[in-house]
């Protein structure tokens, strides 16, 4: 992953945080909204406004990232184990699975929607000092819109084939909720571990050659949105560590959440169509 050095050292501002306890460190629930909504200058939402960001804002966003990369790590296993219970369920916990991995990487480009306040806020830095840019929700600013937009565009992700599909499994999450007639609703048995584990293995081993589309015509395509879903997943992994290297204590702790560990160790094959391998 070709991460730049201006990226590589706003990912290493955001997770800088001397003095506090790598274990034990995540804010209390809305925490970024809530400071971002307190520090916004007064005035007109519709005007562009910018805000010293501190240390302990930017940290924010690096704990924002970690915790809906998380999310979309249980998105993951939860879609693992209703494989066979439920596609219907399976299919959207493995959108959700995407979209939050998606979302963790926005946060760490330094990119939040401010949704009851209808702005936006960028994290950004010139001249060595690091800003908050605040401005109005566009109407094609939807949360999955935005954050897609966001890692599409940058450097980093937008010759990857594995975020060139925008709409990937957002079409499976649609037929599941919306559409009429889906009778496939098999009989619900007990959750088996082995299965579990069986399962993440054989979707960590497929060669990802080429890009599986997840599309609603194939539903219940849940191997192709469990593939993506999984790769994307160890994209931001892979992200943080090559910017931090070695050396965070609050990632080193949090990269491997103790809850997912009996299920994966992150690991995928080679993937000789997409040029690259993961850690």
């Amino acid at each position: 992953m070709n991460v730049s050095r201006d990226l590589k050292q706003q990912i290493g501002f955001e997770f800088d945080w001397p003095g506090r306890a790598a274990a034990q460190y995540f804010p209390p629930c809305g925490s970024l909204s809530q400071a971002l909504g307190k520090n916004r200058p007064p005035g007109p939402r519709t005007v562009q406004s910018t805000i010293n960001a501190t240390p302990a804002l930017a940290g924010l966003f690096a704990t924002a990232g970690v915790d809906i990369w998380h999310r979309g790590v249980h998105s993951f296993l939860v879609s693992i184990s209703l494989t066979e219970n439920s596609p219907l369920w399976a299919a959207v916990a493995g959108y959700y699975a995407t979209h939050y991995s998606v979302r963790a990487i926005a946060h760490l480009l330094g990119c939040f929607q401010l949704y009851s306040l209808k702005q936006v806020v960028r994290l950004s830095a010139a001249g060595g000092a690091y800003s908050c840019t605040y401005s109005s929700k566009k109407a094609n600013d939807r949360e999955h819109t935005l954050y897609w937009r966001e890692v599409t565009t940058d450097p980093v992700f937008a010759n990857d084939p594995l975020f060139a599909d925008t709409s990937s499994g957002v079409e499976h999450r649609d037929r599941a909720n919306y559409a009429d007639h889906l009778p496939r609703y098999p009989q619900i048995r007990n959750v088996d571990v082995e299965r579990v584990q069986e399962r993440v293995r054989k979707i960590s081993q497929i060669e990802l050659g080429t890009v599986p589309a997840p599309r609603a015509s194939e539903y219940p395509d849940i191997e192709a949105v469990q593939m993506v879903a999984y790769h994307r997943i160890l994209r931001f992994r892979e992200l943080v560590d090559e910017a931090l290297g070695a050396g965070n204590r609050f990632w080193n702790v949090h990269r491997d959440p103790p809850w997912a560990r009996e299920y994966t160790d992150f690991q995928a094959t080679e993937e000789p169509g997409l040029g690259r391998g993961h850690q």
